[in-house]
C-alpha cells in the first residue's frame, strides 16, 4: 500500500466533506467526531458527487437522491442506493492528510479529468 497527500489537515474541517486529487485518483474526504475519512467521490447509485452531500452523524449522504454510506466500511446506509462506494485507509501525519492506495489499482467510479493516455 502507499500512502499519497491529498490535503493539508486544516482543508477538511469538522463536518465538512470535500474533493481532492492524487494523481489519477479522486476523493471524498471527510472529518467525523475529529477523525479523517476518504471514499471514492462517486455514489455507487447514479455516480453523484459525494463531495457535494453532507456528512451525517453515521455516515457521507449524496445530496442527488439522499443515499448514506457507512464511512468505514462503504455500506449503504439509506436508499436507494444499495452498492458499497470503495473506501480507502485515511492517515494523518504533520498537518497532511494521506489516503492509502494499492500500485496499479484503477481509481473507483467515473473520472472528472482526464485520464492520461485516454
Amino acid at each position: 500500500m502507499e500512502f499519497v497527500r491529498v490535503a493539508r489537515s486544516g482543508q477538511v474541517p469538522e463536518g465538512i466533506v470535500r474533493r481532492f486529487y492524487a494523481g489519477e485518483y479522486e476523493f471524498a474526504v471527510a472529518r467525523l467526531n475529529g477523525r479523517a475519512y476518504a471514499t471514492s467521490n462517486y455514489c455507487s447509485h447514479l455516480d453523484c458527487l459525494l463531495s457535494s452531500g453532507k456528512l451525517r452523524d453515521d455516515g457521507i449522504g449524496c445530496s442527488c437522491h439522499g443515499s448514506a454510506f457507512d464511512l468505514e466500511t462503504g455500506e449503504p446506509i439509506s436508499p436507494p442506493a444499495t452498492v458499497p462506494i470503495k473506501t480507502y485507509p485515511c492517515e494523518e501525519r504533520d498537518g497532511e492528510i494521506f489516503v492509502g492506495v494499492e500500485p496499479g489499482e484503477l481509481p473507483a467510479g467515473p473520472t472528472r479529468r482526464a485520464r492520461r493516455g485516454a
